[in-house]
């Protein structure tokens, strides 16, 4: 049993060399960002509470992350108290964040422009209020 599952799990490992490392942090209800290759650069993404003909009820958030289009991005996700899923239905990202342990996965944005995703785990009384919000630039 030993020796095919070894020869499974090295041809699944992934060989991409992403750009960018981008690390979620899941709280009760808002996510934290870090941009570790960037001298950890770290941000809170709170809902925002107004509505105007700019943003989208219950979807826009104060801080979006900000990602270089045409490049392999890096995401780690994890949760400081309950089970979250950080889910990006455009870009086909979901994928849960635990308290106490690292998930990582990797997607590439094909395109400029502003998608939008929230907490698709029932974490709590507010869980639809914790959108994600990522604007693809070109650099």
């Amino acid at each position: 049993i030993a020796l095919p599952s070894l020869r499974l799990l090295y041809l699944l490992d992934e060989l991409n060399n992403p750009l960018i490392t981008l690390k979620s942090i899941g709280h009760q209800w808002y996510w934290s960002y870090e941009y570790s290759d960037f001298n950890n650069v770290e941000f809170d993404s709170y809902m925002t509470q107004f509505n105007n003909n700019n943003n989208f009820r219950l979807l826009d958030v104060d801080n979006r992350i900000v990602l270089p289009m045409n490049n392999q991005i890096r995401i780690l996700v994890t949760a400081t108290d309950v089970i979250h899923s950080w889910t990006i239905p455009a870009l086909g990202v979901k994928i849960d964040a635990n308290p106490g342990r690292l998930n990582q996965t990797s997607f590439f944005i094909n395109r400029p422009g502003i998608f939008f995703g929230q907490c698709s785990e029932i974490c709590g009384a507010n869980h639809s209020f914790m959108p994600i919000v990522i604007e693809s630039i070109l650099i």
